[in-house]
């Protein structure tokens, strides 16, 4: 009869882990569609391309190393490449534990949960250097990014391994719950870091120091692509939960997603105020980074405010992206969906807000989640300037003059998204 139970148990977690993988996966449409919306027509094709590119390449690069680098291989390697039972060997497991254990499901779903992170992590990367970048060379960094950079900083963090055996975030309390640091923050890192190397858009900064705006070219597309993530974030911060089949692991489960809908609902309301105070109108773009803004600031610790506090923490951190695009744009770092600054800025943000509510013995402190935020944004961006470095020296990051100002759909891809329309 116990064993009965379990296997219930497991059928349930399992299955509700691949939902809300898949939830993660629709993700990556959101990023495509978001992107594809706020940049220009004639680079609309080659975003599209890097997204699906990247995701393809993610997949795999964590199939072959990154799983392993992160987690020392576990379940992966001895179920899918070994072959072993594991149904077996979780009943065996949860048979010493006196089926009380920790979260028990298929390392399969493991596997496939994760990889979609590593997907998301990449895709932050793909809108911040739009619009002047070689296409292969973004491929090139997505390889060593997600089959290794990423991975890295994760076994640091969910993997439990020390940072070079100098120090371990695990024994200052560091807390990330569903990845605004180890996500969303390594992401930005990534990105920026390319940014510097990159440099800005042709025409965005006028001779002398004044921004000008390159408006992106389809809206409507740049709303839809927000409403997706905004509903895959209920898979992405759900899911983190790790389990379903037991009454605290659901209750848990429906306080992250109320959480998580309400700092999204703050993080518009935020950035709709500011930026009316700032521009005297209603900005969608704002709004849509507002949204995003949300999500990314309350993904550290769904699981521990009340929703009221959610909603506050998503205000603030509307206010906060949009204050930090202006901040970024003043400074030249051209960044055309402001990736770095919802989820870079706002990634550091959710981390530091998590000893709020996340109370009681054995909790984070800010200093433990200032150093976590610091190991995360220090690996990722120095290794990640490394890598861009290393490949501008060689080939090159940026395409040429002529083929900016064609657009990278000719350049790149040989066709365009809207053949019919004049750029």
């Amino acid at each position: 009869m116990q064993n009965q139970i379990f296997e219930l148990q497991y059928a349930l977690d399992t299955f509700y882990f691949l939902i809300c993988g898949a939830l993660v996966m629709w993700m990556a449409a959101g990023f495509a569609m978001l992107e594809a919306g706020l940049v220009r027509s004639k680079n609309t094709t080659e975003i599209l391309t890097k997204n699906i590119g990247l995701f393809a390449i993610a997949c795999t690069m964590y199939m072959i190393c990154g799983y392993q680098f992160m987690y020392d291989g576990g379940f992966f390697l001895k179920g899918i490449m070994g072959g072993d039972n594991l149904v077996a060997d979780a009943l065996a497991t949860s048979a010493e534990n006196g089926f009380d254990g920790g979260s028990v499901y298929s390392g399969a779903s493991d596997f496939f949960f994760q990889v979609v992170f590593v997907a998301t992590c990449m895709s932050i990367v793909s809108g911040a250097v739009a619009e002047r970048m070689k296409l292969w060379v973004f491929f090139a960094f997505a390889v060593v990014m997600t089959g290794f950079i990423y991975p890295m900083e994760g076994s640091w963090t969910w993997g439990g391994q020390s940072v070079f055996g100098l120090y371990s975030l695990a024994d200052l309390n560091f807390k990330d719950f569903a990845g605004s640091g180890i996500v969303h923050l390594a992401g930005a890192a990534a990105a920026l870091a390319g940014v510097l190397l990159l440099g800005a858009r042709k025409g965005k900064y006028g001779k002398n120091g004044e921004v000008r705006a390159i408006p992106g070219a389809n809206l409507p597309l740049a709303a839809l692509g927000t409403f997706i993530l905004w509903l895959g974030w209920f898979g992405f911060n759900g899911g983190s939960v790790l389990k379903l089949g037991d009454i605290a692991s659901a209750n848990s489960v429906a306080i992250v997603f109320m959480n998580t809908n309400a700092a999204a609902a703050g993080g518009a309301i935020g950035a709709l105020i500011i930026a009316r105070i700032i521009f005297g109108k209603a900005d969608l773009t704002m709004l849509l980074n507002g949204a995003l803004a949300g999500l990314v600031a309350i993904t550290a610790s769904p699981d521990t405010p009340i929703p009221f506090v959610s909603t506050v923490f998503g205000i603030v951190a509307g206010v906060i992206v949009v204050l930090s695009i202006l901040a970024l744009d003043k400074l030249k770092i051209d960044d055309p969906v402001g990736a770095i600054s919802v989820h870079g800025i706002v990634g550091f943000y959710g981390l530091m807000i998590v000893p709020i509510t996340a109370t009681g013995e054995g909790s984070p402190s800010f200093l433990g989640q200032f150093i976590g935020a610091a190991t995360i944004f220090g690996w990722v961006f120095v290794a990640s300037l490394i890598v861009w470095g290393i490949i501008k020296a060689v080939i090159g990051l940026r395409i040429s003059e002529e083929e900016e100002y064609e657009g990278a759909d000719l350049s790149e891809c040989g066709q365009e998204a809207y053949p019919e329309f004049v750029n």
